[in-house]
């Protein structure tokens, strides 16, 4: 496939794409309210400015009318001063106007950024697991500049040009009706590949978009540790660099296309803009050789000319413009319009502090399907899993009074981390109640659930920060005394102390810096800073080696003491001290009681902690020799 053909079919595909979504436009405007004065300065500014496009010509003329025409070579100063004084105002207004203008195109890309970031965070977990990070970072960086621009160069453009235009038309026909008519009548000329291109431009300005979100999701996926890891690991360069390159083309042939169609579009009208100035010295010159005209009025209207036709041409590629712009803002609205499941009500209560009971009533959970959580542009790569909304908790009911420990048990995919992502608020239940102090969860305020329950993961995330940073983030008001009491009952001190920067020392994207142990141990100081009142631990001594995990099973004696918690374990010997075990089996309680009462009574408990423990049969073992 020729060149040729791949833009066209890009174009074509892209213009199919580029309708936007009814009250777009409308729903823009809202975001202007806050900043009606600067705006109303910036127009009259920008009024001003366009108002001085005439002077410059009119005084031209008065020079070579009046001045060389009469031979007054005080008045030709004096007009030349006045030339020059026009100019000076003229860039006062511009820099005024570009003060003006960043004011309000960087504030309205700080409002955008901290109403996209901050509804973002308050999407579930699922909206996480779907979209990619790159096409999320691209909304919030990218697209919102691109908004902005709807604000700031298009809001300006469209304001100066069109005075411009019309005071510029307005001076030319008190100069001479006759040649400002002949000059008008290629206008409608300008309005045809407007309508021709302009919407085939925003096409291919939203794929673009798309295609440079697809490329920077690749990047970020790439170039974090896990992903580099995993490249190296199992990764192919070259296959790497091949599908890397197909998505670049992708991007390549847009700008081209897009380059193309502007070339295009603006040869055509500036050809028209010459064809114009040659119509005007044409008949403005043989009015000359007659008397009919000055040259100086010739001359001032050839200026005007000039000045008439780049507003002209500016005017008639706004569509484009204001098209990018809207798609922009629709793909930030795409965002922002996604409702958060999980959202706290008006007037919420807080949770008492103290020891605190976790109590399930009934509960039963289907995680939300794909529409619910999920937008399928940010996730990149299509896809057919649009999630099936099963129900992976049935009727789950138990109680943790305050300082008991209760352990759930179970094969993977029981709905054990389920079970516990309730207890932290990162879902509601689908029927029944969880309930901490007697409150209910979806009546309790986000602030206290965070404040009161504290969660340890299986794999313990660190920020690409100090180890100062990623436990203040627990409490950023602790003093170096309250880190090192909590690094000391974690059993970390003496490792952050051998560390070159102590507490100042980075611990890499991810804490991979860190082995597991040591981060799971910082992670388990961080809930110590923290001090909530409910302890989750979801597998946090998994796939950890026998030291280690004997070192972070002595921290969590102290996180552990005096608090209620609920702890997911598949090595069995962590949890024998339970004061409730429960044996999950697909999203169903199927047992429950201390580790002799599930021994006792025989079935999954006693079969799970026999397999785990069990002694090498004798006959396998090799003859002595």
């Amino acid at each position: 496939m020729s060149n040729w053909q791949v833009m066209h079919s890009l174009t074509r595909d892209s213009t199919e794409a580029a309708k936007l979504k009814p009250g777009t436009a409308k729903r823009v405007l809202g975001y202007a309210r806050p900043y009606r004065r600067t705006i109303s300065a910036f127009l009259v500014l920008v009024v001003l400015d366009a108002l001085l496009v005439i002077a410059t010509p009119l005084i031209l003329k008065e020079i070579v009318d009046k001045g060389v025409g009469d031979k007054d070579t005080r008045l030709v100063v004096w007009l030349a001063v006045a030339a020059a004084v026009v100019a000076v105002v003229d860039a006062a207004l511009g820099v005024v106007e570009r003060w003006l203008s960043a004011n309000l195109g960087e504030g309205l890309i700080y409002d955008l950024r901290r109403e996209v970031f901050g509804h973002v965070l308050r999407q579930p977990i699922a909206f996480f697991t779907r979209a990619q990070t790159g096409a999320l970072v691209t909304r919030l960086n990218s697209d919102v500049i691109g908004a902005q621009q709807a604000f700031t160069s298009v809001m300006s453009n469209v304001v100066s040009n069109l005075v411009s235009v019309v005071v510029i038309v307005i001076a030319m026909a008190a100069l001479s009706w006759q040649i400002t008519l002949a000059a008008l009548v290629l206008v409608p000329f300008f309005l045809i590949p407007t309508r021709m291109l302009g919407r085939r431009l925003a096409g291919l300005t939203r794929g673009q978009m798309i295609e440079n979100a697809d490329l920077g999701a690749r990047m970020t996926e790439r170039f974090n540790v896990a992903g580099a890891l995993l490249v190296k690991l199992f990764g192919r360069p070259a296959q790497e660099d091949q599908e890397y390159a197909e998505r670049a083309a992708k991007v390549r042939d847009f700008g081209i296309s897009i380059a193309v169609q502007r070339a295009i579009f603006l040869v055509g009208l500036t050809l028209l803009a010459s064809l114009a100035t040659a119509v005007v010295y044409g008949i403005g010159g043989v009015m000359a050789v007659h008397g009919a005209l000055t040259i100086g009025t010739l001359l001032a209207l050839a200026a005007l000319l000039g000045r008439l036709y780049a507003p002209l041409t500016q005017l008639s590629s706004v569509r484009v413009d204001v098209m990018t712009a809207l798609i922009s803002f629709e793909r930030v609205f795409e965002v922002l319009d996604l409702k958060p499941l999980v959202a706290e009500k008006p007037g919420a209560r807080d949770l008492p502090a103290g020891p605190l009971s976790v109590e399930f009533h009934d509960v039963s959970f289907r995680y939300p399907t794909a529409e619910q959580v999920s937008i399928e542009s940010l996730q990149t790569v299509l896809t057919r899993d649009k999630g099936d909304g099963s129900t992976v908790l049935h009727g789950v009911s138990f109680s943790a009074r305050p300082g008991q420990m209760v352990a759930l048990v179970g094969p993977s995919g029981a709905g054990k981390t389920t079970a516990i992502g309730l207890v932290s608020r990162l879902y509601d239940p689908t029927s029944g109640a969880v309930r901490i102090g007697d409150v209910n969860l979806r009546d309790a305020s986000f602030e206290t659930v965070r404040d009161r329950v504290g969660v340890v993961t299986q794999e313990a995330h660190m920020f690409h920060d100090t180890i100062r940073a990623n436990l203040l983030y627990a409490k950023p008001d602790a003093t170096d005394a309250e880190l090192e009491t909590v690094l000391r009952e974690a059993q970390v001190w003496n490792l952050v102390q051998r560390l070159p920067y102590g507490l100042d020392t980075m611990v890499g994207d991810r804490g991979h810096r860190l082995s597991g142990g040591e981060k799971q141990r910082l992670a388990i100081a961080r809930l110590l800073l923290k001090a909530p009142s409910v302890v989750v631990l979801d597998e946090a001594t998994a796939h950890l080696d026998s030291e280690s995990e004997a070192a972070v099973s002595r921290a969590l004696d102290s996180a552990l003491a005096g608090r209620t918690s609920i702890v997911i374990a598949h090595r069995l010997s962590t949890i024998r001290d339970a004061d409730l075990i429960l044996v999950m089996e697909d999203g169903r309680i199927v047992q429950s009681g201390t580790h002799e009462e599930l021994l006792a009574a025989g079935g999954t408990y006693a079969d799970l902690y026999h397999t785990q423990f069990r002694e090498p049969d004798r006959s396998e073992q090799p003859a002595a020799g």
